[in-house]
């Protein structure tokens, strides 16, 4: 697999599509992210499991 991955998500705040850059080289990694489109903190969940699958968890600071 690609060691970089273009990933789409939903910011919990706006509502809109937002693009990142998953490095698949981690199998597990949280950290927070503006979005591109207010600005608002997300906290990101990037989980890559065994058979390469990558599943992105997202909500904004008060959840």
């Amino acid at each position: 697999m690609n060691q970089l991955l273009n990933k789409f998500i939903i910011c919990p705040y706006c509502g809109e599509n937002i693009e990142l850059i998953i490095d698949c080289s981690i199998s597990d990694q949280s950290y927070i992210e503006d979005c591109e489109v207010c600005c608002r903190p997300i906290i990101l969940s990037v989980i890559v499991d065994e058979e390469e699958r990558v599943s992105v968890y997202c909500k904004h600071e008060n959840e």
